[in-house]
Formats: structure tokens, sequence, C-alpha cells
């Protein structure tokens, strides 16, 4: 799933000349948390409802100072280094980056024109949906050899069982030689396809019965 698919269109942007005051309506007013500062056309930073709760006095002091606060120019409290994301990245790639530099937003350029934005509720609800999680259906773990074709194999067996594979993900195990499976099936009752997988001699792990993983 690339970017393009999922990212906000036409975000709501702050020039360097918005005061503080301007871009918290802005937040408020539409719901958002980030707002990429746009100077000339160019991203030159980005401003975030932290940004400017930090730049506020304490909620346990008086108020006599937030007038002179929400005056001043957004360019004194956004984030200079912006990390963006294009519109053809694929959306794991976009988790990543914002998993690893821990941000809540990736603006999303192509050239020097801002196209879009895409917050980590958008990645998260897109990986809901990419992995079939809120469609009903059934999680089922297998650990398999690491080897070429088992994944083929395991497959087979849900074709056979005619039950449908929503999204599968491939896991390391703390056994080099071995690979864990994770299939999301679209049933609520997956008891045929288990049975099945245990007859083929595969190493269910997940779900347990109530003695043990199913093997």
């Amino acid at each position: 799933m690339r970017l393009v698919e999922i990212m906000r269109p036409n975000p709501k942007i702050v020039t360097p000349a918005s005061t503080i005051g301007e871009a918290f309506r802005l937040l408020r007013e539409n719901r958002i948390r980030h707002l990429p500062v746009i100077d000339q056309g160019k991203l030159v930073g980005i401003v975030s409802d932290r940004d400017l709760r930090d730049a506020l006095p304490s909620s346990l002091l008086n108020h006599e100072d937030d007038e002179m606060v929400f005056s001043r120019p957004v360019t004194e409290i956004m984030k200079h280094e912006v990390i963006t994301g294009h519109p053809l990245d694929f959306l794991e790639d976009a988790a990543k980056t914002v998993y690893m530099h821990k941000v809540g937003c990736l603006p999303i350029v192509e050239g020097d024109e801002l196209v879009g934005i895409i917050t980590e509720s958008d990645i998260f609800h897109s990986l809901v949906e990419l992995f079939g999680v809120n469609r009903p259906s059934s999680h089922i773990e297998v650990e398999v050899e690491d080897r070429v074709g088992v994944l083929a194999e395991v497959s087979n067996v849900f074709r056979d069982a005619q039950t449908n594979v929503t999204s599968v993900i491939v896991y390391p195990c703390r056994v080099p030689t071995r690979k864990l499976l994770v299939f999301r099936v679209q049933t609520i009752d997956p008891r045929n396809v288990l049975q099945l997988l245990k007859e083929r001699g595969f190493h269910v792990v997940a779900p347990i019965d109530e003695g043990g993983p199913l093997s």
C-alpha cells in the first residue's frame, strides 16, 4: 500500500508569519495535531499541539501571559528539521520511520511541494485494515521450517479447508531454522482448518486447545 492511497491531501498549513494564536485556533477548530509551516511554497518546519502546550504557561498558573505568547510567530516554537515521506513510499516504510524517529506525523512531499500528510493514527488505522482484524476473522499461528516452499504448503491446507486467508505475516522464531507464519483467516470458527493442519503434520502455536498447542 502506497502513502498516496491513505494520506490526507491539502493539509491545513501556517506560514512563518502566522502567530502561535492562529496555529492554536487552526488545530482546535480542525481537531488536528500538526501544522506544516510553508514559506513560498516550501516546507520549512512543523508545529504540533505539543509545541503549543510547551509554549504556554502551566495550567496551574494564571494566564496573564497567554496573549503575549499567542502573538508570537510560530517560527519561535516550530521544529525546523522535518522528517517527510513521498507519495510512493510504502505504508510499512512510513510506519518504520514514525517508529524510529518517534514523530507523530509525516508531511508528504513531492519535489518541493507539500501534497499531503499522514499521522501515526492514519498508519495505525491502515495497518488494522491491512491485517484484516477489523472484520470477523480468526488468528492462526503455525511454526514451520525455514525453507523454500513451506508457505505454499501451509496455504494449500487453507485452500483444502475452503478457508480464505485475509493476511499473512512471517515472523522469525528463536530457533534460526524455524519461522512463525501468522494468518488472519475469514472465519470465526477455525476448528476445521486447525484439525486439517494437525493432520498434515504442522505445528499450530495458536490458538491453543485445552491440551496445549495443536501439533
